[in-house]
Protein backbone atom coordinates (compact mmCIF):
# COMPACT_ATOMS: atom_id res chain seq x y z
CA UNK A 1 0.00 0.00 0.00
CA UNK A 2 1.40 3.51 -0.89
CA UNK A 3 1.94 5.74 1.69
CA UNK A 4 0.18 8.97 2.42
CA UNK A 5 1.43 12.58 2.76
CA UNK A 6 0.26 15.30 4.45
CA UNK A 7 0.37 18.40 2.91
CA UNK A 8 0.64 21.52 4.95
CA UNK A 9 -0.26 24.31 3.39
CA UNK A 10 1.64 27.58 5.01
CA UNK A 11 0.28 30.05 2.36
CA UNK A 12 -1.32 32.28 5.32
CA UNK A 13 1.80 31.86 7.39
CA UNK A 14 5.20 31.63 5.06
CA UNK A 15 3.31 32.58 2.34
CA UNK A 16 2.41 36.15 3.36
CA UNK A 17 5.41 36.69 4.40
CA UNK A 18 6.65 37.42 0.29
CA UNK A 19 7.43 40.94 0.38
CA UNK A 20 4.26 43.17 -0.25
CA UNK A 21 1.57 40.36 0.03
CA UNK A 22 0.29 40.85 3.47
CA UNK A 23 -3.35 39.78 3.57
CA UNK A 24 -6.86 41.33 6.00
CA UNK A 25 -9.11 38.82 7.77
CA UNK A 26 -11.31 38.37 4.72
CA UNK A 27 -8.51 37.42 2.45
CA UNK A 28 -6.66 35.22 4.54
CA UNK A 29 -10.63 33.64 5.05
CA UNK A 30 -11.22 33.53 1.39
CA UNK A 31 -7.88 31.75 0.56
CA UNK A 32 -8.46 29.22 3.45
CA UNK A 33 -12.08 28.37 2.35
CA UNK A 34 -9.99 27.50 -1.17
CA UNK A 35 -7.47 25.62 0.72
CA UNK A 36 -10.42 23.31 2.27
CA UNK A 37 -12.13 22.72 -1.18
CA UNK A 38 -8.47 21.65 -2.03
CA UNK A 39 -8.37 19.19 0.80
CA UNK A 40 -5.24 20.10 2.60
CA UNK A 41 -4.63 18.51 5.81
CA UNK A 42 -3.24 21.52 7.62
CA UNK A 43 -3.89 25.13 6.99
CA UNK A 44 -0.90 26.87 8.59
CA UNK A 45 -3.54 30.36 9.43
CA UNK A 46 -0.63 32.51 10.69
CA UNK A 47 1.56 34.07 13.64
CA UNK A 48 -0.73 34.46 16.19
CA UNK A 49 1.82 37.06 18.70
CA UNK A 50 3.60 38.70 16.10
CA UNK A 51 -0.12 40.86 15.70
CA UNK A 52 -3.69 41.55 16.74
CA UNK A 53 -4.52 41.70 12.91
CA UNK A 54 -2.90 37.82 12.93
CA UNK A 55 -4.47 36.45 16.27
CA UNK A 56 -7.72 37.96 14.72
CA UNK A 57 -7.35 36.36 11.20
CA UNK A 58 -6.15 32.82 12.94
CA UNK A 59 -9.12 32.60 15.49
CA UNK A 60 -11.35 33.79 11.72
CA UNK A 61 -10.05 30.74 10.22
CA UNK A 62 -9.98 28.36 13.23
CA UNK A 63 -13.76 28.79 13.66
CA UNK A 64 -14.81 28.56 9.96
CA UNK A 65 -12.83 25.66 8.61
CA UNK A 66 -13.90 22.51 9.46
CA UNK A 67 -12.79 20.11 7.45
CA UNK A 68 -9.19 20.46 7.89
CA UNK A 69 -6.51 20.82 10.36
CA UNK A 70 -5.46 24.84 11.58
CA UNK A 71 -2.21 25.39 12.69
CA UNK A 72 -1.04 28.44 14.43
CA UNK A 73 2.72 29.51 14.69
CA UNK A 74 4.64 30.18 18.09
CA UNK A 75 8.41 30.73 18.94
CA UNK A 76 9.15 28.73 21.67
CA UNK A 77 8.29 30.62 24.31
CA UNK A 78 5.44 30.46 27.14
CA UNK A 79 3.69 33.68 25.90
CA UNK A 80 3.99 33.05 22.13
CA UNK A 81 2.25 29.22 22.52
CA UNK A 82 -0.55 30.89 24.47
CA UNK A 83 -1.56 33.04 22.11
CA UNK A 84 -1.56 30.32 19.34
CA UNK A 85 -3.92 28.51 21.48
CA UNK A 86 -6.29 31.21 21.94
CA UNK A 87 -6.14 31.72 18.44
CA UNK A 88 -6.60 28.03 17.38
CA UNK A 89 -8.62 26.22 20.15
CA UNK A 90 -12.11 27.19 18.31
CA UNK A 91 -11.03 24.83 15.57
CA UNK A 92 -12.08 21.39 14.88
CA UNK A 93 -8.62 19.91 15.00
CA UNK A 94 -6.23 22.36 16.21
CA UNK A 95 -2.50 22.36 16.21
CA UNK A 96 0.03 24.08 17.89
CA UNK A 97 3.73 24.72 15.93
CA UNK A 98 6.39 25.83 17.85
CA UNK A 99 10.20 26.69 16.79
CA UNK A 100 13.84 27.32 17.63
CA UNK A 101 16.95 27.27 15.53
CA UNK A 102 18.95 24.48 16.13
CA UNK A 103 21.79 25.57 13.61
CA UNK A 104 25.79 26.68 15.41
CA UNK A 105 25.80 29.88 13.42
CA UNK A 106 21.65 30.80 14.96
CA UNK A 107 23.00 29.71 18.44
CA UNK A 108 25.91 31.99 18.18
CA UNK A 109 25.18 35.31 16.35
CA UNK A 110 20.72 35.27 17.03
CA UNK A 111 19.80 33.40 19.63
CA UNK A 112 23.31 33.87 21.45
CA UNK A 113 22.18 30.74 23.42
CA UNK A 114 24.07 27.03 24.20
CA UNK A 115 23.34 23.72 22.69
CA UNK A 116 22.13 22.77 25.95
CA UNK A 117 19.53 25.63 26.47
CA UNK A 118 18.01 25.17 23.43
CA UNK A 119 17.55 21.87 24.39
CA UNK A 120 15.74 23.07 26.96
CA UNK A 121 13.89 25.82 25.90
CA UNK A 122 12.15 23.42 23.20
CA UNK A 123 11.69 20.47 25.54
CA UNK A 124 9.79 22.98 28.00
CA UNK A 125 7.91 24.93 24.71
CA UNK A 126 6.70 21.64 23.35
CA UNK A 127 5.78 20.31 27.16
CA UNK A 128 4.06 23.46 27.71
CA UNK A 129 1.98 23.57 24.08
CA UNK A 130 0.70 19.60 25.07
CA UNK A 131 -1.23 20.69 27.96
CA UNK A 132 -2.92 22.46 25.34
CA UNK A 133 -3.56 20.03 22.89
CA UNK A 134 -2.09 16.92 21.35
CA UNK A 135 -1.52 18.08 18.28
CA UNK A 136 2.14 19.67 18.60
CA UNK A 137 4.98 20.14 15.66
CA UNK A 138 8.18 20.94 16.47
CA UNK A 139 10.45 22.84 14.03
CA UNK A 140 14.04 23.18 14.10
CA UNK A 141 14.92 26.44 12.56
CA UNK A 142 17.82 26.06 9.90
CA UNK A 143 17.80 22.13 10.58
CA UNK A 144 19.68 22.18 7.16
CA UNK A 145 22.49 23.20 8.25
CA UNK A 146 22.33 22.11 11.18
CA UNK A 147 25.06 19.43 12.89
CA UNK A 148 22.81 16.07 12.87
CA UNK A 149 23.30 14.49 15.99
CA UNK A 150 22.39 17.61 17.66
CA UNK A 151 18.57 17.70 15.93
CA UNK A 152 18.70 13.52 16.91
CA UNK A 153 18.72 14.39 20.28
CA UNK A 154 16.50 17.75 20.11
CA UNK A 155 13.83 15.55 18.04
CA UNK A 156 13.99 12.80 20.41
CA UNK A 157 13.28 14.92 23.54
CA UNK A 158 10.99 16.93 21.81
CA UNK A 159 8.94 13.37 21.06
CA UNK A 160 9.14 12.19 24.39
CA UNK A 161 7.79 15.83 25.58
CA UNK A 162 4.69 15.33 23.14
CA UNK A 163 5.40 16.35 20.14
CA UNK A 164 3.69 14.14 17.26
CA UNK A 165 5.17 16.15 14.06
CA UNK A 166 8.48 17.06 13.70
CA UNK A 167 9.89 19.67 11.30
CA UNK A 168 13.47 19.43 9.31
CA UNK A 169 13.61 22.80 7.48
CA UNK A 170 15.82 24.10 4.89
CA UNK A 171 15.39 27.20 6.18
CA UNK A 172 17.80 28.92 3.87
CA UNK A 173 17.35 26.86 1.06
CA UNK A 174 20.97 25.38 1.25
CA UNK A 175 20.81 22.10 0.40
CA UNK A 176 21.02 19.56 -2.38
CA UNK A 177 18.22 17.07 -3.11
CA UNK A 178 20.84 13.99 -2.68
CA UNK A 179 22.54 15.52 0.62
CA UNK A 180 18.77 16.53 1.99
CA UNK A 181 17.48 13.20 1.53
CA UNK A 182 20.47 11.60 3.24
CA UNK A 183 19.92 13.92 6.23
CA UNK A 184 16.33 13.05 6.84
CA UNK A 185 17.47 8.92 6.58
CA UNK A 186 19.58 9.56 9.17
CA UNK A 187 16.98 11.23 11.38
CA UNK A 188 14.52 8.18 10.58
CA UNK A 189 17.76 5.70 11.49
CA UNK A 190 18.72 7.02 14.71
CA UNK A 191 15.58 9.05 16.41
CA UNK A 192 15.25 6.01 18.75
CA UNK A 193 11.26 6.98 19.06
CA UNK A 194 10.82 8.24 15.73
CA UNK A 195 7.69 5.83 15.34
CA UNK A 196 5.35 8.04 17.93
CA UNK A 197 5.96 11.29 15.20
CA UNK A 198 5.64 12.33 11.72
CA UNK A 199 8.76 13.67 9.94
CA UNK A 200 8.04 16.79 8.18
CA UNK A 201 9.92 19.32 5.58
CA UNK A 202 9.61 22.70 5.11
CA UNK A 203 12.12 23.53 1.90
CA UNK A 204 12.98 27.22 0.83
CA UNK A 205 13.74 27.71 -2.91
CA UNK A 206 16.77 29.88 -2.82
CA UNK A 207 19.07 27.94 -5.08
CA UNK A 208 15.42 26.54 -7.19
CA UNK A 209 15.18 23.29 -5.55
CA UNK A 210 13.15 23.36 -2.84
CA UNK A 211 10.33 21.37 -4.43
CA UNK A 212 13.16 18.61 -5.46
CA UNK A 213 14.48 18.47 -2.04
CA UNK A 214 10.99 17.67 -0.82
CA UNK A 215 10.38 15.15 -3.17
CA UNK A 216 14.05 13.65 -2.08
CA UNK A 217 12.99 13.72 1.94
CA UNK A 218 9.40 12.04 0.98
CA UNK A 219 11.62 8.95 -0.40
CA UNK A 220 13.95 8.82 2.46
CA UNK A 221 11.01 8.91 5.19
CA UNK A 222 9.52 12.39 5.55
CA UNK A 223 5.49 12.15 5.34
CA UNK A 224 4.49 15.49 5.81
CA UNK A 225 5.41 18.35 3.13
CA UNK A 226 4.94 21.98 3.84
CA UNK A 227 4.39 24.20 1.10
CA UNK A 228 2.86 27.20 -0.32
CA UNK A 229 0.31 27.91 -3.39
CA UNK A 230 2.46 29.76 -6.12
CA UNK A 231 5.77 28.68 -3.98
CA UNK A 232 5.06 31.74 -2.53
CA UNK A 233 7.01 33.11 0.60
CA UNK A 234 9.96 34.37 2.17
CA UNK A 235 12.79 35.58 -0.49
CA UNK A 236 12.86 32.95 -3.21
CA UNK A 237 9.62 31.38 -2.02
CA UNK A 238 8.84 27.78 -0.87
CA UNK A 239 8.14 24.32 -2.18
CA UNK A 240 5.40 24.59 -4.26
CA UNK A 241 1.87 22.79 -3.16
CA UNK A 242 1.07 22.31 -6.78
CA UNK A 243 4.72 21.04 -8.39
CA UNK A 244 4.97 18.37 -5.36
CA UNK A 245 1.10 17.40 -5.53
CA UNK A 246 1.07 16.46 -9.31
CA UNK A 247 5.01 15.15 -9.39
CA UNK A 248 3.80 12.08 -6.52
CA UNK A 249 0.76 12.03 -9.16
CA UNK A 250 2.23 11.87 -11.96
CA UNK A 251 5.28 9.78 -11.45
CA UNK A 252 3.26 6.72 -9.62
CA UNK A 253 6.19 4.58 -11.00
CA UNK A 254 8.67 6.07 -9.03
CA UNK A 255 6.67 7.55 -5.95
CA UNK A 256 4.85 4.80 -3.63
CA UNK A 257 2.87 7.63 -2.46
CA UNK A 258 -0.70 9.47 -1.91
CA UNK A 259 -2.19 13.05 -1.44
CA UNK A 260 -5.36 13.78 -0.79
CA UNK A 261 -5.89 16.95 -2.85
CA UNK A 262 -8.69 17.53 -4.78
CA UNK A 263 -6.18 18.36 -7.76
CA UNK A 264 -8.88 20.18 -10.04
CA UNK A 265 -8.52 23.13 -7.51
CA UNK A 266 -5.26 23.58 -8.04
CA UNK A 267 -5.47 26.27 -10.49
CA UNK A 268 -8.52 28.08 -9.34
CA UNK A 269 -6.35 28.23 -5.91
CA UNK A 270 -3.20 29.63 -7.85
CA UNK A 271 -5.26 32.47 -9.27
CA UNK A 272 -7.39 33.20 -5.88
CA UNK A 273 -3.77 33.60 -4.30
CA UNK A 274 -1.92 35.54 -7.10
CA UNK A 275 -5.35 37.65 -7.40
CA UNK A 276 -5.18 38.64 -3.13
CA UNK A 277 -1.58 38.69 -3.17
CA UNK A 278 -0.55 41.01 -5.80
CA UNK A 279 2.05 38.38 -6.44
CA UNK A 280 2.04 37.13 -10.37
CA UNK A 281 2.06 33.85 -11.42
CA UNK A 282 5.62 33.70 -13.56
CA UNK A 283 4.29 32.17 -17.64
CA UNK A 284 6.62 29.49 -17.55
CA UNK A 285 5.54 28.09 -13.62
CA UNK A 286 5.02 24.81 -13.71
CA UNK A 287 1.56 23.63 -13.59
CA UNK A 288 -0.48 27.22 -13.12
CA UNK A 289 1.68 29.14 -15.43
CA UNK A 290 -0.23 30.39 -18.53
CA UNK A 291 2.12 28.62 -20.66
CA UNK A 292 2.11 25.31 -18.63
CA UNK A 293 -0.16 23.66 -21.12
CA UNK A 294 0.65 26.09 -24.27
CA UNK A 295 1.87 24.35 -27.45
CA UNK A 296 3.74 27.05 -30.35
CA UNK A 297 6.10 25.21 -31.62
CA UNK A 298 4.27 23.33 -34.95
CA UNK A 299 5.48 20.04 -34.04
CA UNK A 300 4.61 20.04 -30.84
CA UNK A 301 1.17 21.35 -31.94
CA UNK A 302 0.73 18.74 -34.61
CA UNK A 303 1.55 15.91 -31.74
CA UNK A 304 -1.05 17.36 -29.38
CA UNK A 305 -3.73 17.70 -31.54
CA UNK A 306 -2.87 13.82 -32.95
CA UNK A 307 -2.47 12.70 -28.83
CA UNK A 308 -1.58 14.82 -26.37
CA UNK A 309 0.54 12.73 -24.31
CA UNK A 310 2.79 13.28 -26.85
CA UNK A 311 3.81 16.91 -25.69
CA UNK A 312 1.90 16.40 -22.09
CA UNK A 313 2.68 14.63 -18.96
CA UNK A 314 -0.58 15.65 -17.21
CA UNK A 315 -3.92 16.92 -18.76
CA UNK A 316 -4.75 21.09 -17.63
CA UNK A 317 -8.47 19.21 -16.21
CA UNK A 318 -6.26 17.45 -13.74
CA UNK A 319 -5.56 20.66 -12.25
CA UNK A 320 -8.42 23.04 -13.10
CA UNK A 321 -7.39 24.33 -16.37
CA UNK A 322 -10.05 24.00 -19.25
CA UNK A 323 -7.88 23.07 -21.85
CA UNK A 324 -4.63 22.92 -23.35
CA UNK A 325 -3.86 26.19 -25.73
CA UNK A 326 -2.45 26.69 -28.91
CA UNK A 327 -1.19 30.24 -29.29
CA UNK A 328 -0.03 30.54 -32.95
CA UNK A 329 3.42 32.16 -33.64
CA UNK A 330 6.03 31.84 -35.98
CA UNK A 331 6.83 28.28 -35.03
CA UNK A 332 3.36 27.38 -35.60
CA UNK A 333 3.00 24.59 -38.09
CA UNK A 334 0.05 24.38 -40.77
CA UNK A 335 -1.83 21.65 -38.74
CA UNK A 336 -2.46 23.80 -35.72
CA UNK A 337 -3.45 26.93 -37.99
CA UNK A 338 -5.86 24.94 -39.86
CA UNK A 339 -7.56 23.13 -36.42
CA UNK A 340 -7.63 27.25 -34.90
CA UNK A 341 -9.56 28.49 -38.02
CA UNK A 342 -11.85 25.86 -38.01
CA UNK A 343 -12.46 26.42 -34.32
CA UNK A 344 -13.26 30.44 -35.59
CA UNK A 345 -15.44 28.75 -38.32
CA UNK A 346 -13.58 29.01 -41.02
CA UNK A 347 -12.98 25.38 -43.59
CA UNK A 348 -10.55 27.00 -46.06
CA UNK A 349 -9.91 24.57 -49.55
CA UNK A 350 -5.92 23.88 -50.02
CA UNK A 351 -5.21 27.13 -52.10
CA UNK A 352 -6.91 29.18 -49.61
CA UNK A 353 -5.45 27.47 -46.54
CA UNK A 354 -2.13 28.15 -48.16
CA UNK A 355 -2.46 31.73 -49.39
CA UNK A 356 -3.67 32.73 -45.64
CA UNK A 357 -1.27 30.47 -44.09
CA UNK A 358 1.65 32.91 -46.48
CA UNK A 359 -0.07 35.52 -44.84
CA UNK A 360 0.42 34.54 -41.54
CA UNK A 361 3.69 33.37 -41.30
CA UNK A 362 5.17 36.88 -42.79
CA UNK A 363 2.71 38.22 -39.78
CA UNK A 364 3.75 36.23 -37.17
CA UNK A 365 7.65 36.92 -37.77
CA UNK A 366 6.93 40.68 -37.49
CA UNK A 367 4.06 40.62 -34.40
CA UNK A 368 4.43 39.13 -31.07
CA UNK A 369 0.86 37.70 -30.54
CA UNK A 370 -1.45 36.63 -33.53
CA UNK A 371 -5.08 37.50 -32.44
CA UNK A 372 -8.11 35.56 -33.27
CA UNK A 373 -9.24 38.95 -34.56
CA UNK A 374 -5.82 39.35 -36.60
CA UNK A 375 -6.62 35.58 -38.13
CA UNK A 376 -10.11 37.04 -39.25
CA UNK A 377 -9.06 39.51 -40.94
CA UNK A 378 -6.32 37.29 -42.94
CA UNK A 379 -9.31 35.36 -43.63
CA UNK A 380 -11.22 38.12 -44.70
CA UNK A 381 -8.85 39.64 -47.02
CA UNK A 382 -7.01 36.90 -48.55
CA UNK A 383 -9.94 34.38 -49.33
CA UNK A 384 -13.58 36.44 -48.60
CA UNK A 385 -12.57 39.92 -49.79
CA UNK A 386 -9.69 38.56 -52.89
CA UNK A 387 -12.56 36.04 -54.06
CA UNK A 388 -11.52 37.73 -57.70
CA UNK A 389 -8.39 36.78 -59.99
CA UNK A 390 -5.00 38.42 -59.18
CA UNK A 391 -4.33 40.94 -62.01
CA UNK A 392 -2.34 43.26 -59.88
CA UNK A 393 0.37 42.10 -57.16
CA UNK A 394 1.76 44.20 -55.65
CA UNK A 395 5.67 43.08 -55.05
CA UNK A 396 7.96 45.95 -53.54
CA UNK A 397 6.59 49.08 -51.69
CA UNK A 398 9.22 51.62 -50.00
CA UNK A 399 7.87 54.44 -48.42
CA UNK A 400 10.06 57.89 -47.14
CA UNK A 401 8.23 60.17 -45.18
CA UNK A 402 8.60 62.65 -42.17
CA UNK A 403 8.04 66.58 -40.96
CA UNK A 404 11.52 67.63 -42.97
CA UNK A 405 11.29 65.73 -46.00
CA UNK A 406 8.37 65.15 -48.95
CA UNK A 407 6.64 62.05 -48.69
CA UNK A 408 7.87 59.59 -51.22
CA UNK A 409 6.67 55.87 -52.66
CA UNK A 410 8.48 53.61 -54.82
CA UNK A 411 6.42 50.70 -56.49
CA UNK A 412 7.25 47.60 -57.62
CA UNK A 413 4.48 45.36 -58.98
CA UNK A 414 2.85 42.32 -61.32
CA UNK A 415 0.43 43.56 -63.37
CA UNK A 416 -0.89 40.80 -66.01
CA UNK A 417 1.90 38.43 -64.96
CA UNK A 418 4.81 41.01 -66.17
CA UNK A 419 6.86 42.74 -63.28
CA UNK A 420 5.94 46.60 -63.67
CA UNK A 421 8.45 49.22 -62.21
CA UNK A 422 9.84 49.93 -59.80
CA UNK A 423 8.37 53.39 -60.21
CA UNK A 424 8.64 56.52 -57.75
CA UNK A 425 6.52 59.75 -57.17
CA UNK A 426 5.96 62.42 -54.40
CA UNK A 427 2.45 63.08 -52.59
CA UNK A 428 0.87 64.88 -49.65
CA UNK A 429 1.35 61.89 -47.42
CA UNK A 430 3.20 58.33 -47.87
CA UNK A 431 -0.50 56.98 -48.46
CA UNK A 432 -1.24 59.45 -51.34
CA UNK A 433 2.17 58.96 -52.25
CA UNK A 434 1.78 55.28 -52.79
CA UNK A 435 -1.75 55.50 -54.05
CA UNK A 436 0.07 57.73 -57.33
CA UNK A 437 2.64 55.24 -57.86
CA UNK A 438 0.09 52.39 -57.94
CA UNK A 439 -1.85 54.50 -60.03
CA UNK A 440 0.56 54.83 -62.32
CA UNK A 441 1.77 51.17 -62.75
CA UNK A 442 -1.74 50.23 -63.18
CA UNK A 443 -2.82 52.77 -65.45
CA UNK A 444 -6.04 53.06 -64.10
CA UNK A 445 -8.24 56.39 -63.94
CA UNK A 446 -10.42 54.66 -61.10
CA UNK A 447 -11.18 57.33 -58.09
CA UNK A 448 -11.54 57.17 -54.65
CA UNK A 449 -14.69 57.49 -53.11
CA UNK A 450 -13.35 56.50 -49.72
CA UNK A 451 -10.66 55.78 -47.69
CA UNK A 452 -11.21 54.05 -43.65
CA UNK A 453 -8.37 52.79 -41.43
CA UNK A 454 -9.09 51.02 -38.10
CA UNK A 455 -6.70 48.80 -35.78
CA UNK A 456 -7.76 45.32 -35.26
CA UNK A 457 -6.79 44.79 -31.90
CA UNK A 458 -4.49 46.92 -29.21
CA UNK A 459 -1.16 47.60 -28.42
CA UNK A 460 1.16 49.50 -31.32
CA UNK A 461 2.38 46.24 -33.10
CA UNK A 462 -1.62 45.85 -34.20
CA UNK A 463 -3.07 45.11 -37.61
CA UNK A 464 -4.64 48.02 -39.12
CA UNK A 465 -6.96 47.62 -41.30
CA UNK A 466 -7.84 49.60 -44.16
CA UNK A 467 -10.88 49.51 -46.58
CA UNK A 468 -10.90 51.92 -49.98
CA UNK A 469 -14.19 52.27 -51.98
CA UNK A 470 -12.94 53.04 -55.30
CA UNK A 471 -14.94 54.14 -58.59
CA UNK A 472 -14.13 53.52 -62.19
CA UNK A 473 -16.35 53.90 -65.82
CA UNK A 474 -19.54 53.36 -63.33
CA UNK A 475 -18.46 50.43 -61.53
CA UNK A 476 -17.05 50.48 -57.87
CA UNK A 477 -15.95 48.16 -55.68
CA UNK A 478 -14.52 47.93 -51.76
CA UNK A 479 -11.28 46.65 -50.90
CA UNK A 480 -9.59 45.34 -48.05
CA UNK A 481 -6.08 45.57 -46.78
CA UNK A 482 -4.12 44.51 -43.33
CA UNK A 483 -1.11 44.35 -42.23
CA UNK A 484 1.30 45.63 -39.29
CA UNK A 485 2.01 48.85 -41.49
CA UNK A 486 -0.48 51.14 -42.05
CA UNK A 487 0.75 52.25 -45.29
CA UNK A 488 1.41 48.52 -46.27
CA UNK A 489 -2.47 47.99 -45.58
CA UNK A 490 -3.65 50.78 -47.33
CA UNK A 491 -1.58 49.43 -50.70
CA UNK A 492 -3.21 45.80 -50.62
CA UNK A 493 -6.57 47.54 -49.84
CA UNK A 494 -5.97 49.71 -53.17
CA UNK A 495 -4.45 46.81 -55.33
CA UNK A 496 -7.47 44.31 -53.63
CA UNK A 497 -9.92 47.27 -55.15
CA UNK A 498 -7.85 47.60 -58.18
CA UNK A 499 -8.68 44.02 -58.92
CA UNK A 500 -12.27 44.23 -58.53
CA UNK A 501 -12.54 46.40 -61.02
CA UNK A 502 -10.68 44.83 -63.71
CA UNK A 503 -12.74 41.79 -62.97
CA UNK A 504 -15.76 43.40 -63.18
CA UNK A 505 -14.87 45.32 -66.19
CA UNK A 506 -13.13 41.94 -68.02
CA UNK A 507 -16.58 40.09 -67.74
CA UNK A 508 -17.54 40.19 -64.06
CA UNK A 509 -20.67 38.37 -62.50
CA UNK A 510 -23.27 40.33 -64.07
CA UNK A 511 -21.48 41.60 -67.34
CA UNK A 512 -23.08 44.26 -69.78
CA UNK A 513 -23.99 46.98 -66.79
CA UNK A 514 -22.12 48.99 -63.99
CA UNK A 515 -21.19 46.95 -61.00
CA UNK A 516 -20.87 47.67 -56.86
CA UNK A 517 -18.64 44.49 -56.16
Amino acid sequence: MPDKVVIFDTTLRDGEQTPGASLNVDEKLQIARQLELLNVDVIEAGFPFSSKGDFEAVKAVAREIRGTQVAALCRANFKDIDAAWEAVKEATAPRIHTFISTSDIHLKYQLKKTREEVLEQAVAAVSHAAKYCANVEFSAMDAGRSDLDYVVKVFTAVIDAGATTVNFPDTVGYTIPHEFGAKIKYLVENIPNIHKAVISVHCHNDLGLAVANTLAAIVNGARQAECTINGIGERAGNASLEEIVMALATRKDLFDYYTEIVTQYIYPASRLVSKLTGVLVQPNKAIVGANAFAHESGIHQDGVLKEASTYEIMTPTAVGIKKSSLPLGKLSGRHAFQKKLQEMGFYLNEDELNRVFVRFKDLADRKKTVFDEDLTSLVETEVIYKSVPEHFKLLELVVLSGNTVKPSANVKMEIGGVVQGPYSTFGDGPIDATYRAITHLAESKCTLLKFAVSSITGGTDALGEVSVRLEEDGHVVTGQGVDPDVVTASARAFVNGLNRLHFLKEGGPRKGKPEEL
